[in-house]
């Protein structure tokens, strides 16, 4: 579980990546999950889309994706989800405590 303050620093990484992902008119999908699960592993933030084909409620559609990529949902604005999973190899960013 993240705190406020590990939040806010994911939340500045953030800003500056660029969309990787993107959930469109089938919504969450096994093969999506799988290819997040190997992103997050790589880069541990990850920064989606949620097109307006996509028949699911962006809230429902992180949701689906944290807890099938076992990542948190650092912040969700307006169509554009950012996800978070510490790498088990590459360890890259060091959260505040």
């Amino acid at each position: 579980m993240l705190t406020n303050k590990q939040k806010s620093a994911l939340r500045s990484m953030a800003n500056t990546l660029r969309p990787i992902f993107q959930v469109g008119k089938e919504g969450v999908s096994y093969n999506l999950i799988n290819t997040l699960s190997d992103a997050l592993e790589a880069h541990e933030l990850v920064k989606l889309n949620v097109l307006k084909s996509c028949p699911d409620d962006v809230r429902q559609v992180a949701l689906d994706l944290a807890s099938g990529a076992h990542a948190e949902v650092v912040q969700i604005i307006g169509k554009t989800i950012v996800l978070y999973r510490e790498s088990r190899e590459h360890r890259r960013i060091e959260l505040p405590r």
